[in-house]
């Protein structure tokens, strides 16, 4: 095989390459990277995303897709022919973490000297090589799984398809659970336009935001679900319940509606990732049918 070369791409090469990407999702594979991570992170805008994207391709055929979630973090998918690849995973190890005396230099690696991590589930060789140069293991997750060609129930709560109208709900929600403080007006207006671009942007095709209500018809959970297509597992990314309504199985109820979404659009199984030390997620999720995996961890150089 050619040596595999790393590019940037751009904005109009980001469907293909979710198509891509698309491909490698299977029932039995890692929960590596997915289209659904590609579309949250295009919150940001389809050119953003793009420059956050790192490629290998050989002879034009794409062979590892990474995506940069922070300027210290590559998640990184490979294709699945190619997991035990020794040539692919020298060149990826070359780009990740050259040795001080390459050239060219450093200005070309995806990461600079200091500490970094690197997700790279499935990718064998890769994995391997990063250990030998002492990369050590970083805190584990737990990656669950709900098998859709099995009946899913009804959520104990009130769920719908959250549109444009919904927007400020859906993201006072999600603001609530994961930032815990006031909700202001310039906080709204930027939160809400990222969120219809990530809902108009090149990967939300196959994706539904879905918004949930307790008994007062108060909004207490959210969620947005990405289909890889047909008999391929979806993703879940993000699920979150409000701050003031946890605590009431609304978590468990979401889980269950993103499932049912899922089995809805084609989807094969539905797939999540939690730190494994939160606690509350992983039972929230297994109450809801999903089933937890062996631990996983990331690679962490420390410098």
């Amino acid at each position: 095989m050619s040596t595999a070369q790393m590019a940037v791409p751009t904005a109009a090469e980001l469907p293909s390459i979710g198509a891509v990407l698309d491909s490698w999702q299977t029932d039995d594979g890692p929960l590596h990277l997915h289209t659904g991570d590609l579309g949250w992170y295009s919150l940001r805008d389809s050119e953003a995303t793009a420059q956050a994207m790192r490629i290998w391709r050989c002879d034009d055929k794409v062979l590892a897709i990474g995506l940069l979630d922070g300027e210290d973090l590559l998640r990184l998918a490979v294709d699945p022919d190619f997991s035990h690849d020794d040539s692919l995973a020298q060149q990826i190890e070359s780009d990740i973490d050259p040795s001080d005396s390459a050239v060219p230099p450093l200005d070309n690696a995806v990461f600079g000297k200091g500490s970094a991590i690197v997700e790279a589930r499935g990718a064998t060789c890769l994995v391997a090589r990063l250990a030998e140069r002492g990369w050590e293991a970083d805190e584990p997750w737990t990656p669950l799984n709900r098998d859709l060609n099995l009946p899913v129930e009804e959520p104990d709560l009130r769920v719908e398809v959250a549109g444009p109208d919904s927007a400020e709900a859906w993201t006072a929600v999600h603001w609530s659970a994961f930032r815990g403080m006031p909700y202001t007006v310039d906080d709204k207006q930027r939160f809400v336009q990222r969120w219809h671009t990530m809902m108009s942007g090149p990967f939300s095709s196959w994706a539904q935001s879905l918004l949930g209500y307790d008994d007062s018809d108060q909004p207490v959970a959210v969620t947005t679900v990405w289909s890889a297509g047909p008999n391929r597992p979806g993703l879940l990314e993000p699920l979150a319940v409000h701050r003031d309504h946890q605590g009431h199985g609304y978590g468990k109820a979401m889980a269950i509606a993103a499932a049912r979404a899922l089995q809805q659009l084609g989807s094969s199984s539905a797939a999540v990732g939690t730190e494994s030390s939160n606690v509350a997620a992983v039972a929230a999720y297994s109450s809801a049918g999903f089933a937890p995996h062996t631990e996983v961890r990331d690679l962490r150089r420390n410098r």
